[in-house]
């Protein structure tokens, strides 16, 4: 079978779409052949060496996907039944082997391509708005990156829950697409962006933030008002500051973190969750947008694509 590899770590240069051997499923098994492959910055990651990473070289990338099953060592799937999996290695790849109690079953009215592209990325805001900080009605919610995958889709939920957000962007050409996911105010992330914040809620700062950038930490503490929440669960701008606990003591501020993986770990967890955020979906509460779509053999220019932080839609490899 054909996958997308490599053997060293670097950039998208060490890409190399080759023939491995396909794998061989074990008891509690079900081998998919893959129809679409969600691309996340955790790949880049991976392939730059600072993120975890399992197997040997050459590595393949890639957690999340949807396919047909071909093979079965399960009662829990059979043959031609449609799937997809937010947290299983390897998705890089013609045929995935995936353990039953990852396998999330999908019906005829979610595309492939629609639950390729929405798992990570929507389960990641579920868990956010549910669990890390219950957001509610009249909250006032601060999102950074909220032009990206999960922030938009962070977005929809928490006005669907009845709340105010405040949606942050480095690039100014994305302030639409904050506004086209309902939010009340679209801010460019800049010098002045607390000033502005503050400005917003008459200084009383925010009931919570959600900090997917890890550099702005401190500053997402300066706009969160006494006995509000900081959540913490991304660096895509750098490792945030030490936090001083004297400072959460002395202002009743709660900081926590946030790691899909720890919400996603039983069958059970997987299926319920999945089945709320579909439902979502499916009644129109939440919109996603159509992903950009590249061959797998295109896998050096899907990465640069998403590098660039030229894409405002999920991207898909397909086999």
């Amino acid at each position: 079978m054909k996958a997308l590899t490599f053997s060293k770590f670097g950039t998208s240069d060490v890409l190399e779409y080759i023939d491995i051997e396909k794998p061989k499923i074990s008891a509690q098994e079900v081998l998919v052949k893959m129809e679409a492959i969600g691309l996340n910055y955790a790949d880049i990651y991976r392939r730059k060496g600072n993120y975890h990473l399992k197997g040997n070289p050459p590595f393949i990338a890639g957690y999340e996907g949807a396919g047909i099953v071909v093979e079965s060592n399960s009662t829990m799937a059979k043959a031609g039944d449609r799937i997809a999996f937010a947290d299983v290695p390897f998705a890089n790849a013609e045929f995935v082997s995936v353990p039953e109690e990852h396998i999330i079953p999908i019906h005829e009215n979610i595309s492939f391509d629609l639950a390729a592209s929405v798992l990570l990325q929507g389960l990641t805001a579920q868990y956010l708005s549910e669990d890390s900080f219950k957001v509610k009605k009249n909250d006032v919610v601060l999102i950074h990156a909220a032009a990206g995958g999960v922030g938009q889709i962070l977005t929809q939920i928490c006005k669907m829950k009845g709340a105010e957000v405040i949606g942050l962007t480095r690039d100014e050409s994305k302030l639409q697409i904050i506004k086209n996911n309902k939010a009340d105010f679209a801010l460019q992330l800049h010098s002045n962006w607390t000033q502005n914040v503050m400005e917003i809620t008459n200084g009383k700062g925010v009931d919570v933030v959600f900090d997917s950038v890890g550099s702005t930490l401190m500053q997402s503490f300066e706009v969160t008002k006494e006995c509000g929440t900081v959540v913490f669960y991304g660096m895509s701008g750098g490792d945030p500051a030490l936090i001083n606990p004297r400072m959460l003591m002395d202002t009743s501020k709660t900081l926590t973190g946030g790691d899909l993986w720890s919400y996603i770990n039983s069958h059970q967890e997987r299926i319920k969750r999945s089945k709320q955020l579909f439902d979502w979906i499916t009644a129109g509460k939440i919109i996603i947008q159509e992903p950009i779509k590249f061959k797998l053999s295109e896998g050096k220019k899907a990465h640069d694509y998403l590098e660039s932080g030229k894409s405002s839609s999920k991207v898909l490899l397909i086999p």
